[in-house]
């Protein structure tokens, strides 16, 4: 088949790439929605899903220089139409190895987690981190001088508008195959193109583009099949910004399933009258109530105190559609929903309540610690009224505790001492915190009685569980040294994760020696400039796990915003990178100044943290994301200068940034922010940044030296 000499080719292979940016970063936030609503999704499972991402692209960039000897245009085309096939293929996969692997509604360790979202994504990732080099490979064969850091531009410029794409239209509009069906489109455009101005033959691109669309069109008749339960029947289905909403129907029982996570069932009675009547059997005259997260056997409890009003908050409006359509949760007269974030609606409120009731699951994740730091319990404080109750649960146990949970629970009551001079423990399969600034008392029944209030739990069987002796045990155990949880030092979800590890009998000790040792041995592989962008890498994916930790904490629905973050992160790279290219024979002088840039940035982070934390906007946070990835933008193409520009040079820069990102990942999202908070994890970014600075100051001013001494 004979080639057709045609500059457009170059120009088409820009195009793919652009084209392959907005695929694959749509491919990456409907993956990592994905994993959040298999795994029940947390914070770490967002870590874990970038770290292996990030690594095993690293690992498809280095593969790329050996397995590029005969780089063509035809079997770059191959490779990307692999490329689209697989995107639906994976997405499936996760769906169909998790409900093969794991039971339904079980938890999953550390290490099985880690090696599901592994080998879920590694065929993707892999040929995803393969291509971008490849690309640049083809490219430099018939231009020797084209600039690697071009390819580097036209690939961001893709993965904006990728970002772009999902987190302003496909996320409001569309099911997850649907997003991947149409961002794929303009990638199987664009190699469409590519072929056809390549070669002769024009049936090879037809082939291939039927092949792609196939696939994607057929995925999308999967979505529903793939999301039906083995037991019990999918009774609605929807994706909506803020997750994935399933209600399982079972015996006539309809379960809230809200991103992998049971939320409501519309038979739980027991659970109803203590979630309800443990607060408000100590309040006389109760006016206003407020509950966050609740249903419809909760409502009708709390009615039978007459309040005057019920506000119901829930910052998803889908969900309380759902609940009244399939009747776990009833209107009400008294009843006002309000969708908003409970603790932005806390914080915002002027009203005044005489008990809040909070009913959230564990405090495992950053988004629902926050409501259990001294910054909300304060919030909550100023809102109630005199002798108004907040009301709050956690995992309790039946006769044994463990360490664990005698830390998660000394820790809570600790901390919300710091606001209410009374709060009462009630030990069970919850326990249940009842905090307030007048005394507690311990006989709900018997004020329930005095109120003329029927139940059939407490009535029946509260004074056989909760005995004196039980409440005062409890109070006993307490550990007095126990952390404080606040907003910026989370002790509650350190102690979780170690109750996760401590729960299977593993430990992430393994994993992250294997890490040191992998990072030890490449150390000694590369130049000074590869380890300054291996840095910067590691940097700035510490500060995007900062930032979306940081969301979570102020702000409290990083599943909307997570789109939104890394296309922030995503955007200030292309500018960076521009000006990089401007001034890349300035050579170990910009990247001396980036690094002191990039430690400036991080301090001016920290100080706006510790000052101005619960005061500042969104934006701040996008803003310092923008400049942080601006800064690393401008420092790749001075590496790749300095390493010489050609192919091999440019498969070690970018294999340098992946794997440096990978391991900034895991080494913010699991070993700092938990066991040491936001302030003390950036001041380690910073301190690995002076490590780099040290490096290039050191080999800057022996070759200054060495430039004086020959004159």
């Amino acid at each position: 088949m004979k080639k057709i000499i045609n500059h457009k080719n170059d120009r088409h292979i820009r195009n793919v790439v652009i084209a392959t940016g907005i695929g694959s970063i749509t491919t990456q936030l409907v993956t990592i929605r994905e994993f959040l609503s298999q795994l029940n999704g947390n914070e770490f499972v967002i870590a874990l899903i970038l770290f292996n991402w990030l690594f095993i692209g690293g690992m498809g960039t280095l593969l790329a220089g050996p397995l590029s000897k005969n780089a063509s245009v035809r079997k770059f085309y191959w490779i990307s139409i692999c490329l689209v096939i697989l995107a639906p293929i994976q997405l499936i996969a996760i769906r169909e190895i998790h409900d093969l692997i794991f039971m339904p509604g079980s938890s999953i360790g550390f290490y099985p987690t880690l090696a599901y979202t592994f080998f879920s994504i590694t065929p993707y990732s892999l040929l995803l981190g393969f291509i971008l080099p490849y690309s640049l490979i083809v490219i430099k064969r018939r231009i020797t001088e084209y600039p690697g850091t071009q390819i580097y531009i036209f690939d961001n410029i893709g993965d904006i508008s990728g970002g772009a794409l999902f987190s302003f239209v496909l996320v409001y509009l569309t099911t997850p195959l649907q997003a991947v069906f149409i961002a794929h489109l303009p990638l199987l455009i664009a190699l469409y193109r590519l072929y056809a101005s390549a070669y002769k033959n024009k049936s090879m691109p037809v082939i291939g583009t039927i092949l792609g669309l196939t696939a994607l069109i057929v995925a999308i008749n999967f979505e529903i099949p793939t999301l039906t339960p083995k037991n019990g029947e999918l009774a609605y289905y929807q994706e909506t910004p803020y997750g994935r909403i399933q209600i399982i129907k079972n015996e006539e029982q309809y379960t809230l399933i809200q991103n992998g996570r049971p939320v409501y069932s519309s038979q739980n009675l027991t659970a109803a009258e203590e979630v309800v009547h443990y607060p408000l059997s100590q309040i006389d005259s109760i006016r206003h109530v407020l509950m966050i997260s609740a249903e419809n056997l909760m409502m009708v409890e709390v009615k039978k105190h007459h309040p005057e009003t019920i506000d119901y908050v829930e910052i998803d409006p889908a969900i309380t559609e759902v609940e009244f359509r399939f009747g776990l949760l009833k209107k009400f007269p008294e009843m006002k929903v309000i969708h908003q974030d409970g603790r932005q609606y806390l914080k915002k409120t002027k009203k005044q309540y005489d008990a809040i009731i909070i009913n959230l699951p564990e405090p495992d994740t950053f988004q629902i610690n926050r409501f259990f730091t001294d910054r909300f319990f304060s919030i909550a404080g100023l809102h109630l009224t005199k002798g108004g109750v907040l009301s709050f649960s956690v995992k309790g146990f039946d006769n044994y505790i463990s360490d664990n949970e005698l830390q998660k629970i000394s820790s809570i009551y600790r901390t919300t001492r710091l606001v209410f001079p009374h709060v009462l423990m009630i030990p069970g399969s919850r326990i249940f915190f009842l905090c307030s600034d007048d005394p507690i008392e311990t006989d709900i029944p018997g004020l329930l009685e005095n109120k003329n209030i029927s139940t059939a739990y407490i009535s029946g069987y509260y004074y056989g569980n909760i005995t004196p002796e039980r409440i005062n045990r409890l109070n006993q155990q307490l550990i007095s040294s126990a952390p404080l949880n606040r907003d910026l030092s989370p002790h509650l979800v350190r102690i979780l994760l170690e109750e996760w590890f401590s729960i299977f009998s593993t430990s992430p000790a393994i994993f992250v020696l294997i890490l040191c040792v992998i990072n030890i041995v490449y150390f000694f592989c590369i130049s000074k400039e590869e380890f300054v962008l291996y840095t910067t890498g590691c940097f700035t994916m510490g500060a995007e796990i900062l930032v979306i930790f940081a969301f979570q904490i102020f702000f409290g629905y990083i599943y909307l915003q997570i789109g939104l973050i890394i296309t922030v992160f995503l955007a200030g790279i292309l500018p960076g990178a521009v000006y990089g290219e401007y001034l890349r024979k300035r050579g170990k002088q910009i990247l001396i100044f980036t690094d002191m840039t990039m430690i400036a940035l991080m301090l001016i982070f920290i100080g706006a943290i510790t000052l101005f934390a619960h005061h500042l906007p969104e934006y701040a946070f996008l803003l310092f994301g923008f400049a942080v990835s601006a800064v690393c933008g401008c420092q790749f193409p001075v590496a790749l200068h300095l390493q010489g520009g050609g192919k091999p040079a440019a498969v070690k820069v970018f294999s340098a940034d992946l794997i440096g990102a990978a391991f900034g990942t895991i080494l913010t999202s699991i070993l700092l922010i938990p066991f040491v908070g936001i302030l003390w994890s950036a001041v380690a970014l910073i301190l690995l940044k002076i490590i780099s600075l040290i490096i290039l100051k050191i080999s800057h001013e022996n070759r200054f030296q060495k430039t004086i001494f020959n004159i």
